[in-house]
């Protein structure tokens, strides 16, 4: 069935490549459904859950965006998970052990499965849900910013890495599906390997993954995707933009994409309590805005997730750096209802299920 599928996507001209956005705009994608909340046993791991929400209310305090500008998604389907994920291990997210284990916090199995479900599965399925819609937006707008999402070490068949479902994957899969693009490309510029979201996409010539990241460093050992660039620790901005600046000409070349994602991790910060790299908020910011001004000059749609970042200052990195994107580019604003839809209408989803 999957190859059937596959055939008939490259058979079908993609809406990105019928007609380009006549001028990027920025769509901005987020909603409080987002937010983890396990009674405040979420607030001991090192990822600081609140980081969406921080990000959020500043640009709406900045007055840089206003509350009724952010898309709000839904979350994904069974249906729509089971795209890229095994049914066997969605069936093991009902052990608040495993669970536990996907995300790197042992507290949690002590909790009640459902508390879990409710606390924690949800809201991730709703951020997830976000890469969706910032994918569709795109397709329309040029550029969508997915304030969450980046969960690029979970694999078909479990989580790992603080990542339970695999975002981008399912993100491009259902697309390929309603035959909106062809092919996709993955920029990974998380400070760790994007080790998911590579055995995700492994032996599929319609996704390019692209994965820059430390090198000794966690997961060991890496994936190999089809593009890999293992950075010294230490590696500074110049040295990273250098490298970058050669580098994505390069994979946008080879992957030929109708839509790119950026999982736009901040943990490749100076600060960073869990990596070794020494990038300062300003090499950060023109690291995104280097990958979305190439997209957008060369009429690719891209989205952005906010991948990883573990420093206190994290949220403010990337708050600075989707305001510079908005400044750049600017931002599609909203009036009443949302307006956008997909260019072919998507088949409707059944509601999740347990």
């Amino acid at each position: 069935m999957f190859i059937c599928g596959l055939i008939a996507s490259l058979l079908v001209v993609p809406a990105a490549a019928q007609s380009q956005p006549r001028a990027a705009k920025v769509a901005l994608v987020y909603s409080k459904k987002y937010e983890i909340n396990l009674g405040g046993l979420e607030r001991s791991h090192p990822f600081d859950i609140r980081k969406y929400s921080k990000i959020a209310k500043q640009l709406i305090a900045d007055g840089t965006a206003a509350a009724a500008d952010f898309h709000a998604p839904r979350e994904l389907s069974r249906e729509q998970i089971l795209l890229v994920q095994t049914p066997a291990f969605l069936d093991s997210l009902k052990s608040s052990r495993n669970v536990a284990t996907y995300i790197e916090a042992p507290l949690v199995a002590a909790l009640p499965a459902a508390f879990v479900e409710r606390g924690m599965l949800r809201p991730f399925r709703y951020a997830s849900g976000g890469t969706l819609l910032a994918a569709r937006l795109a397709l329309e707008q040029g550029i969508a910013v997915n304030i969450g999402g980046g969960y690029h070490h979970a694999k078909p068949d479990r989580g790992e890495g603080f990542c339970v479902y695999a975002d981008m994957p399912i993100a491009i899969r259902v697309l390929q599906n309603e035959k909106l693009v062809r092919r996709a490309l993955v920029v990974d510029l998380d400070v760790h390997q994007g080790n998911g979201t590579i055995v995700c996409c492994r032996n599929d010539p319609t996704v390019f993954t692209f994965s820059m990241h430390q090198g000794p460093l966690y997961p060991i050992p890496k994936e190999k995707g089809d593009r890999d660039i293992e950075l010294k620790p230490g590696t500074d901005d110049d040295t990273y933009l250098r490298i970058l600046a050669k580098a994505l000409p390069e994979v946008l070349h080879h992957g030929r994409p109708d839509l790119v994602i950026l999982q736009a991790g901040c943990d490749t910060l100076d600060a960073d309590p869990l990596a070794n790299l020494a990038m300062t908020q300003d090499g950060i910011v023109r690291r995104d805005a280097f990958v979305i001004d190439t997209c957008a000059r060369r009429g690719i749609p891209v989205v952005m997730t906010t991948g990883g970042g573990y420093s206190k200052q994290a949220w403010k990195v990337q708050h600075a750096s989707i305001s510079n994107i908005l400044k750049t580019h600017g931002l599609m604003q909203r009036s009443g209802a949302d307006r956008v839809a997909p260019a072919t209408k998507p088949a409707k989803a059944r509601p999740w299920k347990k």
